[in-house]
């Protein structure tokens, strides 16, 4: 090793020691530490819509089709799924105009008659019964039309999943305060947990908590027939978020 290098190595080491005596006394510190969990498990519950809707020149016809062939439909429903919870909304009637066309000149508008009316109305089912849902909505499809499926998580899977997702995020907050113990050169029991703000709620949080992400949509529409053949469905899978705040006080 030559003079100058030798010079260099022996200022880096005093530099570096130097660096250690400046470094800023921790005893009484106090640190916010952010930690963040996330858990994710598959779907296990389908909430499908299905529909009906008829037009004809006699509105109390096309209510009448209407209302039987929901009856239809919730009679296979029930059926299919005895397990499934079944709601009924949104009916609707509305009347179908002709269009407007440029009036010959000084000729006298003509009050507006309907040409036919359009009835409709909504099914709403929710299940867990995942592996059969091909089957129910291709039955329900006989009569009525899938107008949307959403797939997320059961009240109970839920709540399996946030108690997962909790210890995900306090785990997070512990490997978090051991890292920066480590980088302040303290020994971890010399830190002391005063205060755990989940969800980030307080003043020092930065930003509001991570949210599920929203459900998995589908939308489809089948003609109806005697045989509809069974739909393809993948349910997916739903990922829970958490930002949790932690106050740490150093001895």
């Amino acid at each position: 090793m030559t003079v100058l290098n030798a010079v260099a190595a022996a200022a880096l080491v005093l530099g570096t020691q130097a660096a250690i005596a400046q470094t800023v006394p921790t005893a009484g510190a106090t640190v916010i530490v952010p930690a963040y969990g996330e858990v994710t498990a598959p779907n296990d519950q389908a909430v499908a819509v299905l529909a009906i809707e008829e037009q004809d020149k006699d509105k109390t016809a096309a209510a009448s089709r209407v209302n039987q062939k929901i009856k239809q439909g919730l009679e296979i429903l029930k059926k299919e799924d005895p397990q499934a919870k079944l709601k009924t909304q949104g009916y609707y009637t509305y009347p179908v105009y002709p269009e407007d066309r440029p009036l010959p000149p000084g000729a006298a508008a003509k009050p507006r008659l309907p040409t036919s009316w359009r009835v409709g109305q909504f099914v709403q089912m929710t299940t867990t019964n995942i592996e059969a849902l091909p089957k129910t909505v291709a039955s329900a499809q006989k009569v009525l039309t899938l107008n949307g499926l959403s797939f997320g998580l059961s009240p109970a899977a839920t709540r399996k999943l946030d108690d997962a997702r909790i210890a995900a995020t306090y785990k997070n907050l512990n490997e978090r305060i051991a890292s920066i113990a480590s980088a302040m050169g303290r020994p971890l029991t010399d830190a002391v947990l005063d205060t755990i703000d989940y969800e980030g709620s307080g003043n020092y949080a930065g930003g509001p908590a991570g949210a599920a992400p929203a459900m998995m949509r589908m939308s489809a529409k089948a003609e109806m027939d005697q045989s509809v053949a069974e739909p393809s469905f993948e349910p997916g899978e739903t990922t829970l978020e958490m930002r949790v705040v932690g106050k740490v006080k150093f001895k």
